[in-house]
């Protein structure tokens, strides 16, 4: 009777939990049981396992095997524990060191040939293990430079399970060690000076980009709605070391990263289509639910084009991510976390025809009201800026450029670095970060400053939370001006930028 134990990892969302795994060959029939709450794809993994054992010269234990995965009542999901499987029934069956198997965690999937196929989430799984002190991962080769961005960790990758065995045995043997981390391909940011006219909006999306709120442009076809919105990432500072292992683990764990330079530092610009479902745009699936779109946008842009095409239940399940600058979804298996924390940009026609000009409308008052109706009040209540835009009427004058991404990134930059340091130590980077008790107790306003939000409250105009909105954004308006803090003018440029879309 053997018994020995490996180490695999098990995905929470974008959190691992490392998950111990037990082999025990006993006397009994020949076959092989698995415990633990493994899924239809683990469970399916006694056959992989087998083939790929076989097909890598070692002899399969023909005795009754027990594989038990701990913690027990936490739901396994994938086929990421192959490896991990194979390698603690040889262990438990004597043909590699049990003690090579100790502060080591095997992730990876087998091929029935024994090759090893790579796997998503391997980014937070290792550093799950970095987490509780385990300094050695092996993963496939191809998810090498992936595992090899966190720190403190010795990574390897291995091809196949054949190699991974001869390592386990012999440790001069070797496997494959990471080379030098290529730089990432700067991605094709469109230029801002491409935008013809529009001079509100243009103002509005950098103040959008400045303090990180979310932005609604309404307008007719072919005004540059969406023009803006895809260069508003141009405008964006690039992502620091943290948030570029946050972004990067929520697209390793919806596998979309590249394998060749797998790290993100440009803020991502995520654009689902107006027919997307509630899961696609918050998350979902069966089992423990994968991360949506407005998860992917984490630290860059969710846009949504034809906003008021959207379905109603679509778009009324961002207000929650919106708020709280993540998402909860409980399903069968337990309740996930996916950070959201994006800027929304919403872009909507006017009415259903939408003609160039407006005076060829053809559409009833009722039916014009009834389609930004979309767009419900609680939503919009959570967009801080909302422009109207209007047909553009000549190209300008020849000699005149428009400010290039360049220019106002510049003006972007300041007035971030201002707000960075004056939350310095509180958590918060940008103003739409800061909760509103914040800004009306520990930096409160002259009461002259404030009197438009108090007349708009009276009147029923504005929301409490409204109100608070308003304050953040006259905070970014003081920033790019470079005032220490909002002045009456900043508060009433605030009010008109959060009520100008409908006009």
């Amino acid at each position: 009777m053997s018994l020995a134990s490996a180490w695999a990892v098990a995905l929470h969302g974008v959190d691992g939990v490392l998950v111990e795994i037990e082999a025990h060959i006993g006397p009994g029939l020949p076959g092989l049981q698995m415990v633990g709450l493994p899924d239809t794809a683990l469970s399916e993994a006694r056959d992989r396992v087998r083939a790929a054992v076989l097909n890598s010269g070692r002899r399969w234990p023909p005795r009754r095997m027990t594989l038990a995965l701990s913690p027990a009542t936490l739901p396994k999901v994938g086929s990421s524990y192959d490896l991990a499987l194979a390698c603690a029934l040889l262990a438990a069956d004597g043909r590699i060191p049990v003690e090579r198997l100790r502060g080591l965690v095997l992730i990876g999937e087998l091929a029935l040939d024994g090759r090893l196929r790579p796997v998503r989430g391997v980014l937070p799984a290792v550093l799950a293990a970095r987490r509780v002190g385990i300094g050695q991962v092996v993963v496939p080769t191809a998810s090498l430079a992936e595992a090899a961005l966190v720190e403190g960790v010795r990574v390897y990758g291995a091809p196949c399970l054949k190699d991974v065995l001869r390592w386990l045995a012999d440790p001069s043997a070797g496997l494959v060690r990471p080379g030098a981390p290529r730089p990432a391909a700067s991605p094709i940011i469109p230029d801002l000076a491409d935008v013809l006219g529009q001079g509100d909006a243009r103002w509005a999306v950098e103040v959008a980009a400045a303090g990180g709120h979310h932005v609604l442009l309404t307008g007719p076809p072919g005004t540059g709605k969406t023009m803006l919105a895809q260069r508003m990432v141009g405008l964006l500072p690039a992502l620091t070391e943290r948030e570029a292992l946050e972004v990067t683990a929520v697209h390793s764990v919806a596998g979309l990263l590249s394998p060749d330079t797998p790290l993100l530092t440009v803020p991502p610009f995520v654009a689902p289509h107006h027919t997307s479902s509630v899961t696609a745009l918050v998350g979902g699936g069966q089992g423990l639910a994968k991360p949506g779109a407005v998860s992917r946008a984490h630290r860059g842009v969710l846009f949504l084009d034809e906003a008021a095409e959207f379905g109603p239940r679509s778009l009324e399940a961002l207000r929650t991510p919106l708020e709280d600058g993540e998402v909860r979804l409980a399903r069968r298996d337990g309740v996930v976390r996916y950070p959201a924390r994006c800027q929304l940009v919403l872009a909507a026609n006017p009415c259903p025809c939408a003609p160039p000009d407006e005076r060829d409308c053809i559409c009833a008052p009722a039916a014009r009201r009834r389609y930004l109706g979309r767009l419900s009040g609680p939503l919009l209540d959570r967009v801080d800026v909302q422009v109207a835009m209007r047909p553009v009427k000549n190209l300008g004058p020849a000699d005149v450029q428009p400010e290039c991404t360049a220019t106002v990134r510049e003006r972007v930059l300041g007035a971030r670095a201002a707000a960075r340091s004056r939350w310095a130590g509180t958590g918060w980077t940008i103003n739409a970060e800061v909760p509103g008790p914040v800004l009306r107790r520990r930096f409160r306003l002259p009461r002259a400053a404030t009197e438009p939000i108090d007349a708009a409250l009276h009147r029923g105009l504005l929301t409490a939370r409204g109100a608070d909105r308003t304050l953040r954004l006259a905070w970014t308006l003081a920033d790019l001006a470079g005032r220490d803090r909002p002045v009456a003018d900043d508060v009433s440029a605030a009010m008109g930028l959060r009520h100008r879309s409908m006009a």
